[in-house]
């Protein structure tokens, strides 16, 4: 059984940056794509980003590129998700996510195998 634990979530205010982390651990690391999620209060959840097994391919949600990036290191069997300029729309419950199959960069989240609980990001204006 895979399992997934973000943390970084906090309070930050517009224009400033924040880094969350997402440590797996049951399986080998190298073995999925990786992907950042987000759900907002009363809105479905949305695809941020999401990074091959060897960080060789990746892709943004429109609204988060230039903004965001994700990166990997399968050593400490963990994803990153750097945001820098936050606005308060990105306000949400950030959720990582893990796809068994290692090359795919897919924004659909029911392509993806297993979830962590999630850390919420509040940005104030």
């Amino acid at each position: 059984q895979v399992q997934l634990v973000e943390s970084g979530g906090g309070w930050v205010q517009a224009g400033d940056s924040l880094s969350l982390s997402c440590v797996a651990s049951g399986h080998t690391f190298g073995s999925f794509a990786m992907a950042w999620f987000r759900q907002a209060p009363g809105k479905e959840r949305e695809f941020v980003a999401v990074i091959s097994w060897n960080g060789r391919s990746t892709d943004y949600a429109h609204s988060v590129k230039d903004r965001f990036a994700i990166s990997r290191d399968n050593a400490k069997s963990t994803v990153y998700l750097h945001m820098n300029t936050l606005k308060p729309e990105d306000t949400a419950v950030y959720y990582c996510a893990a796809d068994f199959y290692p090359l795919r960069v897919t924004r659909m989240a029911s392509e993806y195998d297993y979830w962590g609980q999630g850390t919420q990001v509040t940005v104030s204006s």
